[in-house]
């Protein structure tokens, strides 16, 4: 009896300070909320990938999900291909239009979240982005296309331990093999056999260009598909790989 009344002591107790001290309570939760969240990130699971390959990625998962509340048949399409059979050109189209400073930031572009963060106040809207291939390859393993603060929190700790953990070949590797290149097609091998009908070990430097013309918008931009935009970028992605002497 004496320790059921020592519970209903502690609890009248606790109550009473929540009801005096509501807005810290509710800090109180959020923290722990917030701390709960960040110690459940996978990074065992990236750890994994140092020699191993990933399955099924948040993304996949997401655009599946998707496609069957819109009643759309899906077909996930991926072959993977080593890094070491992937052209030079290609490796380099996708750096140039992607991330230029990839190999010698540590995972954030500050350069370019500042730009970023002054064009789209100017235009007051999210004119412009500024997520690294590290960011974008966090984004497409584990999480998800929201764009709440919460997952933004996320993606930064696992940004800063991927590249810790991983080499860029590795995380380059990683991002080229998973990343959506239209409906249902996922990584560069799966792309360059469905649009050019040919490994990517084969890719042209002028279809490299194509293909990593497309990468911000691979449903909306279409690699087969000849637009006044898409010829544009492609020409601007291989002036700069000119420029650069790659």
């Amino acid at each position: 009896m004496a320790r059921y009344e020592w519970i209903q002591r502690i609890w009248k107790v606790s109550f009473a300070w929540v009801r005096r001290h509501k807005f810290l309570t509710l800090i109180f939760i959020l923290t722990g909320w917030i701390v709960l969240e960040i110690v459940t990130l996978p990074f065992g699971d990236v750890r994994r990938l140092k020699t191993a390959n990933p399955g099924e990625t948040a993304f996949m998962r997401e655009h599946e999900q998707q496609a069957i509340a819109e009643g759309k048949h899906f077909k996930k399409i991926q072959r993977w291909i080593a890094f070491s059979a992937i052209p030079k050109d290609a490796i380099n189209a996708v750096i140039v239009s992607e991330d230029g400073t990839f190999w010698s930031h540590s995972g954030f572009d500050w350069f370019e979240f500042r730009e970023s963060i002054e064009r789209n106040m100017k235009e007051g809207r999210a004119a412009r982005g500024a997520s690294t291939i590290t960011q974008q390859l966090v984004k497409n393993l584990y999480l998800s296309s929201s764009k709440n603060p919460l997952r933004k929190l996320k993606e930064w700790m696992l940004t800063w331990y991927i590249e810790r953990t991983l080499s860029k070949q590795r995380i380059l590797e990683l991002y080229l093999n998973v990343i959506e290149w239209g409906w249902g097609i996922y990584g560069i091998e799966a792309a360059s056999q469905k649009y050019f009908g040919k490994s990517a070990s084969l890719l042209s430097r002028e279809e490299s260009a194509r293909l990593a013309a497309v990468i911000p918008n691979p449903r909306r931009l279409k690699v087969d598909r000849e637009t006044p935009y898409l010829e544009r970028r492609s020409q601007l992605i291989l002036s700069r790989m000119a420029a650069q002497g790659l």
